[in-house]
């Protein structure tokens, strides 16, 4: 079982102007002190709420700060749902590596394999292996669009492109390989095993008594995206308790045989261009100190492994370290809550953190 502490603060109060608060211990002033920089924080941000999970081993240590709807004034809780946008990236390669380890696939096989590919009329399409898309070297825009229409833009390996289209379509491969949907098969080998409750690729009725809204950049609520159908790239909605017990395994390497556990972490890409996205002909410089695993982003220094999140009025970030046994995720509900799921993450991990600078 999680060893899970919590400690839940309204944004609206601080401890330190409340007639009934003395600084008893050096402990509870940093508690109270981390709070109130935690509601600055919000408030430069139009944030409305925000739940934050450190792991430590095997244990987890849960903050929620604000409101779930800053109209309904709902707080936000330990088992609020959110939708954690890109954080559904790791959860999918970890599916994928535990198929690797049954032999019921390879990282070097052609997707095409396995599912016809999107990418018509482009001969390069049938050569991206599932390594290329867990590392964002297939050469494929994040989304396609009238002006990055869906194809190659360089030859798959060649450098990395972050890009969402690799994702969905090596989820289905992997719905061809299983013969189940993603939601099927990502409860059969993360969400049960892991006991991730409260989680799913596709929106469940039970989520409507506890969900966090999204948010536009003044903090006024916008419409909740629920969605009928998995994306592997981007449709995952978590707790801040789920996706810790997620981290405890990434930390420990549970249900991957060693060897694969050490690859998921080990740099497959190194990056030499600033920006996430890298389809252009720009001429690559010298190391940002930035590589990619198999669906992580890697710090070289401080030897941290990283995802950060973006569906709009959800932002988030989650960030670890194998070295240290610890890692945090950061789950917000405004359009202006990354840079603030950074700071809150990348004060567990003093330092450096060239992925906040790549990230811009």
């Amino acid at each position: 079982m999680d060893a899970i502490g919590q400690l839940i603060y309204p944004p609206q109060r601080s401890w330190r102007h409340s007639p009934f608060w003395r600084p008893h211990s050096a402990f509870q002033h940093k508690v109270v002190q981390q709070a109130m920089d935690v509601h600055r924080l919000m408030s430069e941000a139009n944030l409305p709420g925000i739940a934050k999970a450190l792991v430590q081993e095997s244990s987890i240590g849960v903050e929620t700060y604000g409101v779930r709807n800053a109209v309904s004034g709902a707080p936000i809780g330990s088992r609020t749902v959110f939708a954690a946008a890109s954080l559904s990236k790791p959860v999918f390669a970890y599916l994928v590596l535990q198929l690797l380890d049954q032999g019921r696939l390879s990282l070097d096989d052609a997707v095409s394999t396995y599912a016809p590919t999107d990418v018509n009329g482009d001969p390069r399409g049938d050569v991206i292996t599932v390594r290329n898309i867990l590392c964002h070297t297939a050469g494929l825009p994040n989304w396609r669009s009238k002006d990055w229409p869906l194809r190659t833009f360089f030859r798959p390996g060649e450098r990395f492109s972050y890009s969402g289209e690799g994702f969905v379509w090596l989820q289905h491969a992997v719905e061809a390989i299983t013969g189940e949907e993603l939601d099927v098969v990502a409860h059969r080998l993360v969400f049960d095993p892991l006991g991730m409750t409260e989680s799913s690729f596709v929106w469940q009725p039970s989520f409507e008594g506890d969900y966090a809204d999204p948010h536009d950049g003044l903090g006024a609520p916008i419409p909740q995206f629920r969605p009928t159908e998995a994306n592997a790239a981007a449709s995952l909605h978590t707790t801040v308790i789920d996706y810790a017990r997620f981290l405890v395994a990434v930390l420990g390497g549970k249900r991957l045989r060693p060897k694969t556990a050490a690859m998921w972490l080990s740099p497959q890409v190194t990056l030499l261009r600033h920006g996430v996205f890298c389809l252009d002909e720009r001429p690559a410089g010298d190391s940002v100190g930035i590589a990619w695993g198999l669906g992580w982003g890697l710090e070289t220094e401080p030897d941290t492994f990283f995802q950060w999140g973006d569906n709009g009025g959800f932002k988030a970030m989650a960030m670890g370290s194998q070295r240290t046994g610890e890692a945090v995720v950061v789950l917000t509900n405004g359009a202006a809550g990354l840079w603030p799921a950074m700071a809150l993450s990348g004060e567990h991990f003093p330092g450096k953190h060239p992925s906040f600078d790549w990230l811009d």
